[in-house]
């Protein structure tokens, strides 16, 4: 056994980059899209809304059986099954015919995504080692955070020029140069196949995950109180406790609770999502504020963002030796203060801010976050073994996402309230409805009104996200470990876990 990193490791993280945009590129460009299907494909309001959440809702279900996928058979075979369905998927999304067909593939392409996310974090700690492992997560989260700005702008140049089902393409070409990337340069891992599979645990997980992701999304529509709402989250939590309990009494569970008893893991986790809930808030609230009060398309809102993106990639390529030169805590300590900092800074937005203001504070909260995330993730990461890794990877992914998820409800419910109490009825729809208001009633009056309650109300929002920053820098300082600590030992003992060419 060779105790030297394998040397088409940096390589190999090229793939992951690769297969990391074609996801998120997808992720960013289908609102751009909506109007022109709508027109299309004849699609009503409701399918429209199906449109975009039958893939999150596919992506929920799918994270945690995903993980075991890679674990069980092998992560570059099941990274690159996932991406020849992800490539698929998008061509039958772009030349769907049909509100069905379109459904369907995004169905499809919810599933490749499912299977993609964890088996690539999963890689991350068997390819490299606890020196580079902050270099490659704040790489791989870089890219990510790419997408946001380089999508839309695409999207939006190719809405300009050709049909609405171009936006899709712009997945094959990435898809294609992540696939021969992963065969190229990505080691596979050993399987782990002597483990039956945990049918009850697949099925409670999927089913538990489903649901809150329907109700918490179903929550920007319809409220807090609404049985639609409450009726899944409740459904969720109750198959989530069933789960947990199943787990405890399963000879070969699917996930080993005993993962959570590792300090590194939770900590790293809880931190994580707490990020994701601030950011998810921001990305939310953002490109509507530019859009309405600065009176940006979605290409340049798309534009306006890359002071945010810019601070993050600075923060994430400096985290690792921060984090070397003072410490996680620290670092991460550090990363919560500028993230707090920028945040409470862009809740001082007034009507006649400008970009100025804008590009500052984002510039700071990107750079809290580049340092952070990196941080958190290599502590959660970190603590699994080579033969876990896949299904912990997508607990984490699955509790950041619904962390997320938690974050754009109750921010937005935030935000909706104090816009609401502020404007007249018939200006309460969204902002974007009340400055159609106000230019149908020829009213400079009613859209200042619109205008000052919609930055009241994402004053509240950047606020609130600015206390969980410094909620997020008390858990850190005080729970989150100060020294690395060994990954833990495969979950099967009489069976020596072995990645070829890696360690």
């Amino acid at each position: 056994m060779s105790h030297q990193p394998d040397p088409r490791r940096w390589w190999a993280l090229t793939a992951l980059v690769l297969t990391s945009l074609a996801v998120g590129f997808d992720v960013t460009i289908l609102n751009l899209a909506l109007p022109s299907m709508a027109e299309a494909l004849h699609a009503d309001n409701a399918q429209l809304q199906w449109f975009v959440i039958v893939y999150t809702l596919v992506l929920a279900a799918g994270m945690i059986p995903a993980g075991m996928l890679g674990d069980r058979f092998g992560r570059r075979r099941t990274l690159l099954v996932a991406l020849a369905i992800f490539g698929v998927s998008s061509l039958a999304a772009a030349y769907a015919s049909s509100t069905g067909i379109f459904i369907a593939a995004r169905a499809a392409l919810g599933l490749g995504a499912a299977l993609i996310m964890p088996t690539m974090l999963a890689l991350i700690p068997t390819m490299f080692t606890a020196k580079e492992r902050p270099k490659a997560i704040g790489t791989l989260a870089g890219a990510s955070m790419l997408a946001f700005p380089i999508g839309p702008i695409l999207g939006g140049w190719l809405l300009d020029h050709f049909w609405w089902g171009s936006v899709f393409l712009i997945n094959i070409p990435v898809v294609i140069l992540a696939i021969l990337a992963v065969a190229a340069w990505l080691p596979e891992s050993q399987r782990e196949r002597g483990r039956r599979i945990d049918a009850g645990g697949v099925v409670l997980s999927s089913a538990a995950l489903t649901a809150l992701t329907y109700g918490l999304i179903e929550i920007g529509e319809r409220g807090w109180t609404d049985a639609a709402v409450f009726g899944p989250i409740l459904g969720g939590i109750a198959a989530l406790v069933l789960f947990v309990v199943w787990e405890r009494r399963a000879g070969a569970p699917l996930v080993d609770l005993s993962l959570f008893a590792n300090a590194r893991f939770t900590v790293g986790t809880a931190l994580a999502t707490l990020v994701n809930f601030t950011m998810f808030g921001v990305l939310f609230v953002l490109p509507q504020y530019f859009q309405a009060n600065l009176g940006t398309d979605a290409m340049g809102s798309s534009l306006r963002l890359l002071p945010l993106i810019a601070g993050m990639l600075v923060g994430m390529s400096a985290a690792g030796r921060l984090s070397r030169l003072i410490g996680p805590k620290p670092a991460a300590g550090l990363g919560f203060v500028l993230l707090a900092g920028g945040l409470f800074w862009g809740a001082t937005t007034g009507t006649g801010s400008g970009v100025v203001l804008a590009a500052a504070w984002t510039a700071m909260y990107g750079l809290g976050l580049g340092c952070v995330l990196p941080t958190v993730m290599d502590a959660a990461l970190g603590a699994l073994s080579p033969g876990n890794a896949g299904v912990g990877a997508a607990v984490n992914q699955s509790i950041r996402t619904l962390g997320g998820s938690f974050g754009a409800a109750v921010l937005g419910s935030i935000l909706t309230s104090a816009y609401r109490a502020a404007v007249p009825e018939h200006a309460r729809e969204s902002v974007f409805a009340g400055l159609a208001a106000a230019r149908s009633a020829g009213s400079a009056a009613l859209a200042d009104t619109v205008r000052s309650a919609f930055v009241h109300g994402l004053d509240l929002v950047l606020a609130t996200s600015g206390g969980l920053g410094l909620l997020g820098l008390i858990l850190a300082l005080a729970w989150l470990p100060g020294t690395p600590e060994r990954p833990r030992p495969s979950t099967t003992p009489a069976k020596r876990v072995h990645v070829p060419d890696i360690e």
